[in-house]
């Protein structure tokens, strides 16, 4: 390989990375969303003097969003592209932000969240699937488990935000100020480049052919993945008739919908839109609880890093087995110091740390694989419905615990409710060894030869 030729290829695995990266931005608002959320309700629980029920609707009318977001988000982005999809969802978000900032009622604030929702439903949908497209299939696992961390980000800026707007309740500044990135992401996702599948599809061959040289650099990496793709799409996408006439492909759309379940009964939003009610059962006063709530938002983000380094070298399975028992172990020990009862200072420090325990585990494994795997299995003539599917799941679910957390907390129990949440994440561990495979290392096109041969999910992978 001469010295120009390793040039190019260097210069464009460096344009690729900054792509990537710049695509995952849309985990920001994401992240900016559900974090922002968590500081505010008790101020807007003082401002209109509405329930603990009214509060549940409040936060979850963005799930609710975000649900019939991700249900139009597949046919958006096969219709109007990966990129113009995301710019639709900046423009929601920056709309849906600034309704926030000026809502005179629970309805209109409720109405403002669920066009946040909308936004947030079709980046959740697009930025992964764009993502998995565009890297290198060497560090595809790293960037969408970078698109996660961008998600933990966002809600520990929101976190702080929130932290900062706290001492004079002005909730309006906190769920306004999101706008800015709102805005700053709109710009920047102009500058991305198509997706080359997406641009193939749509007969486009040229222009598919001059961003994989942009993104890739070698020429026979650039026809290879050219030709492999071209390869697949000699049948169009199918999506609905697809699942109903493939039983191979109802296998990967179920398993994506059920890995988006399994993430969400983890609990972590749980703790993500009611932080400070959680730190208020463990005895701690309003500043101590926007203050650990911060905490969250950074171990979140740091822990993150566990995956992106990780991910790519000692695979998805075992990172996940490590997740799912740390997490349970994390709400196990909660549950059990709120049974007992949370007296003393040093119980109050346990009660914290197990909690924070319980954010490691899941944002080093459940958080980002699960959207690395759900872009990863599913075949090429079925992949927006079948990350459709698995996308809509995730809102729906997520809408169910954003909905029920409080009405638990005052009916099972405080104990009883963090105790169910360990056990589940103790199942998800016989989950993850039945059904999850191994996908390290392996192309797209690799997994899905193996999964429309009839190879059990599980073997799908390497």
């Amino acid at each position: 390989m001469n010295a120009t030729v390793a040039a190019t290829i260097a210069h464009s695995k460096a344009q690729a990375l900054f792509v990537c990266v710049l695509a995952a931005l849309a985990g920001l608002m994401f992240g900016l969303d559900i974090g922002v959320i968590s500081g505010a309700t008790q101020f807007i629980q003082n401002t209109f003097a509405v329930s603990d029920h009214v509060i549940e609707r409040i936060v979850s009318a963005m799930m609710l969003g975000a649900a019939l977001g991700a249900a139009g988000a597949g046919w958006l982005s096969g219709h109007l592209g990966r990129k113009r999809s995301l710019i639709l969802g900046a423009l929601l978000f920056v709309a849906g932000s600034l309704l926030c900032a000026v809502a005179w009622s629970p309805a209109t604030l409720i109405l403002a969240r669920v066009v946040l929702g909308l936004a947030i439903g079709i980046a959740s949908f697009t930025a992964p699937l764009y993502l998995a497209e565009v890297a290198p299939e060497h560090i595809r696992g790293a960037m969408v488990s970078l698109y996660q961390l961008m998600i933990t980000i966002g809600i520990l800026v929101a976190f702080l935000s929130d932290l900062a707007f706290s001492y004079s309740g002005n909730w309006r500044w906190m769920l306004g100020v999101i706008a800015v990135p709102g805005v700053l992401f709109l710009v920047g996702v102009t500058l991305l480049p198509e997706s080359p599948r997406w641009l193939l599809m749509r007969a486009r061959k040229d222009e598919a052919l001059d961003v994989l040289r942009r993104l890739r650099g070698d020429p026979a990496v650039v026809a290879r993945e050219a030709s492999d793709i071209e390869e697949q799409l000699k049948r169009p996408q199918l999506g609905w008739h697809l699942f109903m006439e493939n039983s191979n492909f109802r296998r990967s759309a179920g398993l994506g919908v059920l890995l988006q379940v399994v993430q969400q009964l983890t609990g972590i939003n749980v703790v993500m839109y009611y932080a400070p009610r959680i730190f208020q059962a463990m005895g701690y006063a309003t500043a101590a609880q926007m203050w650990f709530t911060a905490a969250v938002g950074l171990t979140n983000v740091l822990a993150t890093f566990i995956a992106i380094a990780y991910v790519d070298r000692w695979g998805r399975k075992p990172i996940l087995y490590a997740g799912f028992a740390v997490m349970a172990v994390g709400l196990g020990v909660v549950g059990t110091l709120m049974h007992l009862g949370i007296t003393t200072e040093g119980e109050q420090v346990l009660a914290v740390v197990m909690l924070l325990i319980f954010i490691v585990g899941f944002a080093m494994s459940a958080g980002p694989l699960v959207w690395t795997l759900c872009s990863e299995i599913q075949p090429l003539k079925g992949r927006d419905f079948g990350i459709g599917a698995s996308t809509l799941t995730n809102w729906v679910v997520n809408w169910v615990v954003g909905n029920t957390f409080l009405t638990l907390l005052n009916t099972f129990g405080r104990a009883q409710t963090f105790w169910l949440y360990a056990v589940l994440n103790a199942s998800f561990l016989l989950f993850t060894y039945a059904l999850v495979p191994e996908t390290k290392g392996v192309t797209l096109e690799q997994i899905e030869r193996k999964l429309m041969s009839g190879a059990r999910l599980r073997d799908i992978g390497r």
